[in-house]
């Protein structure tokens, strides 16, 4: 999938282009700011290390530190999964399995009787979208005991999966509508429109689309090296980050929050799925700039 325009606002990467080429979409691997990191890209939203930081450091302090990983069989399952397990042991905890799945897998029934066999606290899924989706409500229906942790999951996965089946679970995110006065307006805009609330990835690409056009004008130029500079020294307020910033190695800084699914009880109305447990601030949630391997990156 391509973008045809020379500027791509993603949720996974923002980018300035010298030329009209089409940048790809990519996955939100930490290699964006790392060994793959340009002059000219941004890392917006979120990465696999803020999602599995949140989430790990959460389920560690509830005593859940044996991990089995459900990973699906490509470039985003190993990154997600490679962050989650260095986070989880070097927070004291052990990953005593792995499983790998196809991706767009329709039965887990092998994988869930591996994962129920490992003896493990914690179920984590290093997939996403309809293999998130699909594990989850096998793992319900085969009534597997253990914790079930999403490590990437979406406001439209809790839809899919109705809150009957998806109550209590526990996950990070970059955006939820229900945070505060900001993030409501624009759910109710984006509702108007799209006819759904935004997820994080909505949310993330308006956000990273206005800090470009925004920095266009303040440069008064379209000129690369004028607007990533305008970019990088313009602090980013607005309903999806407060005092964001984007770092020397195209990471943009903001807080990350870990959230928890409502009971049907709970729930006020239709799109209300999500209760904040607590905020994660974005020095803690992304990984610091002193490990970055970005060779812009001022050692």
């Amino acid at each position: 999938m391509t973008c045809s325009t020379p500027v791509s606002a993603l949720p996974y990467r923002n980018w300035v282009r010298k030329s009209t080429a089409s940048p790809s979409i990519t996955v939100p691997s930490t290699a964006l700011t790392g060994k793959e990191c340009g002059p000219y890209g941004v890392h917006y939203a979120y990465d696999t290390y803020a999602l599995a930081k949140g989430t790990a450091t959460a389920m560690m302090k509830q005593g859940m530190d044996s991990w089995f990983f459900q990973q699906a069989d490509y470039a985003f399952g190993q990154a997600l999964q490679g962050d989650a397990s260095k986070i989880l042991t070097a927070l004291g905890g052990k990953v005593v399995g792995t499983v790998k799945h196809p991706l767009s897998s329709t039965d887990f029934s092998s994988y869930l009787l591996q994962a129920q066999g490992s003896g493990a606290k914690v179920v984590a899924l290093a997939n996403a979208g309809g293999d998130f989706v699909n594990a989850v409500k096998q793992a319900k229906e085969f009534g597997l005991k253990q914790t079930i942790v999403g490590l990437l999951v979406f406001d439209s996965d809790i839809k899919a999966l109705g809150l009957q089946t998806a109550q209590g679970m526990t996950f990070t995110t970059a955006f939820t509508w229900e945070l505060d006065a900001d993030t409501t307006a624009f759910g109710n805009k984006f509702m108007a429109k799209a006819g759904f609330m935004p997820t994080m990835d909505h949310a993330g690409v308006y956000s990273s689309t206005m800090h470009y056009l925004n920095a266009i004008k303040a440069a008064g130029t379209k000129d690369p090296d004028a607007v990533m500079k305008k970019m990088r020294e313009t602090p980013i307020n607005d309903f999806f980050a407060k005092s964001g910033k984007i770092r020397e190695d195209g990471r943009m800084v903001h807080d990350m929050y870990l959230v928890q699914v409502k009971s049907p009880a709970e729930s006020k109305s239709t799109w209300d799925e999500l209760k904040l447990i607590s905020v994660i601030p974005g020095e803690n949630a992304f990984k610091p700039l002193a490990a970055s391997e970005c060779p812009l990156v001022r050692k």
